[in-house]
């Protein structure tokens, strides 16, 4: 098959520039011999910002707050620092911090600087479906993808390093309420069908579980595959959310960004990861039935359909989220306008998933 295309930075936004000077300063600093910088911006993410740094041959990866981001905990870069410090060296798939920053005075917000991986990331969205896979190279992306998530669970997360990014007695009840709380404070319409499924989940709070080394954001579009090679993982992005937790419901975020090809049209539409509906992809049966085979866990059809309909509130509540800082004017990126109806749409699906009770089929 042809090589896959890198995954490109472009021009910055207007209203998310840096300044360059400033930043430059304060990086040759604490990076000896880092010649001038040329800033460029990956445009594809939804919520942190994410710029590419050029310094001559060599080049680096900047992450900070989104503009107008009020929910503080989702958007900790020095958080985020820690948890790649502590993982690179023991899953190499994190890529390798470099600088972090606390002091909004540099740039204007906190932030970090990591080693870029270069590599292609498998992208796409509502009316873009992204890079076209031959069927066997699909299967392998997917099931590539599974097996990451299975090695990132299987880490021994009571090594020091890692117990203290989390606290994972009582991590269900948490987050149901927590992202309840959020998207009370977020919410811009009336979405009966999503207010069912929060009601329900927190009503089925399920009895804490294994603990594991979470991402809490695991999908395609977070992962860096090898160029030549779509079925080899060369990184994972994107740790602002990683903490100590339980797996499934990790598993359950996964399968939220997924499209089976017999959904409903207007989820195939919305998707956020059309490359699920690509011929030979897994649908999402054959996911869990691919992360139960690799990492042992066998849940149960309560426990699945619990983890896909909190999957897709979780997904609902970020959308919402940046859907909000939108009509508020904090943003003018052309995407976030549509959000409203992903928003929408996660509410249908976990409806549908909770009253049929399964997670195929739901079309």
């Amino acid at each position: 098959m042809e090589a896959l295309v890198l995954d490109g930075a472009r021009a910055v936004r207007a209203g998310e520039e840096l300044p360059v000077a400033t930043l430059q300063e304060f990086l040759q600093a604490r990076l000896p011999g880092l010649g001038p910088l040329i800033v460029e911006q990956f445009p594809s993410g939804y919520s942190n910002l994410t710029y590419l740094l050029r310094a001559g041959d060599q080049e680096l990866v900047l992450r900070r707050p989104p503009c107008g981001a009020e929910a503080k905990g989702g958007h900790d870069m020095g958080r985020e620092f820690r948890v790649l410090l502590a993982l690179h060296a023991l899953w190499p798939k994190a890529p390798r911090p470099l600088v972090e920053c606390n002091d909004p005075a540099v740039i204007g917000a906190p932030f970090y600087v990591m080693e870029r991986v270069r590599g292609a990331i498998l992208r796409g969205g509502p009316g873009r479906p992204g890079p076209q896979l031959p069927p066997d190279a699909a299967r392998g992306a997917c099931l590539a993808l599974i097996d990451g998530l299975c090695e990132l669970h299987a880490l021994d997360c009571t090594l020091p390093e890692l117990a203290e990014l989390g606290r994972p007695a009582g991590y269900a009840a948490r987050q149901v309420q927590g992202w309840s709380e959020r998207y009370e404070r977020a919410r811009s319409d009336e979405l009966p069908e999503l207010e069912r499924v929060a009601a329900w989940l927190r009503e089925r709070v399920p009895e804490g579980g294994q603990a594991a080394l979470i991402h809490n954001d695991y999908k395609f579009d977070n992962v860096v595959f090898d160029l030549h090679e779509p079925g080899r993982i060369l990184a994972v992005l994107d740790w602002e959310m990683a903490t100590l937790g339980d797996p499934l419901l990790d598993l359950g975020t996964t399968l939220a960004y997924w499209a089976d090809r017999d959904d409903p049209a207007d989820w195939q539409r919305f998707s956020l990861i059309p490359l699920t509906l690509q011929p030979g992809s897994l649908d999402r049966l054959q996911v869990v039935e691919r992360y139960a085979e690799r990492s042992g866990r066998r849940p149960s059809p309560h426990e699945v359909v619990f983890a896909y309909a909190y999957g897709l509130f979780k997904v609902a509540v970020i959308a919402q989220q940046i859907y909000a800082r939108f009509k508020r004017g904090h943003t003018q990126d052309p995407r976030f306008p549509g959000l409203g109806l992903v928003v929408r749409a996660c509410g249908q699906m976990g409806l549908r998933a909770i009253e049929l009770g399964r997670i195929d089929r739901l079309g």
